[in-house]
């Protein structure tokens, strides 16, 4: 399975459908971040912080299935879409990506992208991500499984690709299939 821009901008479709057309707009409109612009800067205007996005991407290899190709160009697609319309979240993704890359070189004395994908998946398990609460103003582990892994996995499952390797990609009783239309939220078995 190959993820594109294009399901990144249909995952962005959910997270900006309140500030209305963004994610559109980013189709076309905008370059593709460029490797060695300064974050902020009015050269990198509409450009993903290539730091934050080398762990995201890595953090994505090892989240994401086996099967899954193409992590670069999705989150850096879904990543610069947030950071247009919600600049304080990025901002907390910038800072949550930070802190686990200095992590990474401490206990490991290297950067976390370049960490083996096991070693990825440990460091983050040791760190309790995967049993905390997303708290976006808690303690490091916190604030990773809101900013880093609960980010990345809804644009994950939330784009068509993703959507389509769980089941949801056109959930029953929503617009899209004739019969799944007209079958109707009931048709749901819940088990």
């Amino acid at each position: 399975m190959r993820l594109s821009r294009r399901d990144a901008l249909a995952a962005l479709a959910g997270v900006t459908a309140a500030g209305g057309g963004v994610a559109v707009g980013a189709l076309g409109t905008r370059d593709a971040p460029v490797a060695g612009r300064a974050a902020g800067t009015d050269e990198d205007e509409g450009r993903t912080d290539d730091e934050a996005l080398s762990v995201l991407v890595a953090a994505a290899e090892v989240l994401y299935p086996s099967a899954v190709e193409g992590h670069r160009a999705f989150v850096e697609t879904y990543v610069d879409g947030r950071r247009r319309r919600d600049p304080d979240h990025y901002a907390g993704v910038v800072s949550a990506a930070a802190e686990l890359d200095a992590v990474a070189r401490d206990w490991h004395a290297a950067a976390f992208e370049r960490l083996a994908p096991e070693t990825r998946d440990r460091l983050l398990r040791d760190l309790g991500v995967d049993v905390a609460d997303p708290d976006p103003g808690g303690n490091l582990s916190d604030r990773l499984r809101f900013f880093v892994v609960n980010d990345l996995l809804y644009a994950f499952y939330t784009s068509p690709a993703g959507g389509r390797l769980v089941g949801t990609e056109n959930p029953t009783g929503y617009p899209g299939g004739l019969s799944s239309y007209q079958r109707g939220p009931e048709a749901v078995d819940d088990g």
